[in-house]
């Protein structure tokens, strides 16, 4: 089952995440899984909307964006904020 993942990380600046997303992913494709990514700032920091198709999915990613956020120097205020919803419908742009 799809889910959507919405992640708040506190602190980071877009010159940070941008770095940090070369690193992560940069051919700027979808990986394995993975059907639609979102980012912006939010009130003291990023905010970023993904849509996997499975958590496992998601999990699987999760260790790629922690090795790509050291590799760019960038040292998280705290844990990010990752809340999880079931998708129950998801319209193509």
């Amino acid at each position: 089952m799809a889910v959507g993942i919405r992640i708040k990380l506190a602190g980071i600046t877009q010159e940070q995440f941008d770095h940090a997303h070369d690193h992560i992913n940069p051919d700027r494709t979808l990986p394995k899984g993975l059907l639609f990514h979102a980012s912006g700032p939010i009130d003291g920091g990023r905010g970023i909307i993904d849509f996997w198709e499975s958590r496992a999915d998601f999990d699987a990613f999760s260790p790629r964006i922690a090795e790509g956020m050291a590799a760019a120097g960038i040292e998280p205020q705290g844990p990010p904020d990752i809340k999880e919803f079931p998708v129950h419908e998801m319209i193509g742009a």
